[in-house]
């Protein structure tokens, strides 16, 4: 029996200072899962751990994201992360530093329901 999705939330963070692309990751990620509240178990008594949560997270670039310590921070749901070409970098034209800004898309299965 495949999965159903019953959610899909995306947000987006930064790192201004650090170029810290997995940092940037993790503020997409809050920013997505924050808008969510999720009844749903509660009112079917279904567990979180049937739950299987993917993550895709864009930056300029995907090798400097920690995907394994991101998916350890979701509080729900059997996760996966990974990261993909995205985002956006943006030079400060008065320091020269790089602002990371990541995308993020958080999906949630559940096995199909009769």
């Amino acid at each position: 029996m495949s999965d159903q999705r019953f959610i899909i939330e995306m947000g987006m963070g930064n790192d201004l200072y650090g170029m810290d692309y997995t940092k940037a990751a993790a503020r997409a990620i809050e920013d997505a899962i924050r808008h969510s509240s999720i009844p749903l178990f509660e009112a079917t008594g279904l567990s979180h751990d049937e739950m299987r949560v993917q993550v895709t997270v864009g930056v300029q670039d995907p090798d400097q994201v920690d995907c394994t310590a991101l998916a350890e921070k979701l509080p729900r749901g059997r996760a996966k992360v990974r990261a993909v070409f995205g985002g956006l970098n943006v030079e400060n034209p008065d320091t020269g530093s790089t602002l990371v800004i990541a995308s993020a898309a958080v999906e949630a299965f559940l096995p199909r329901q009769a």
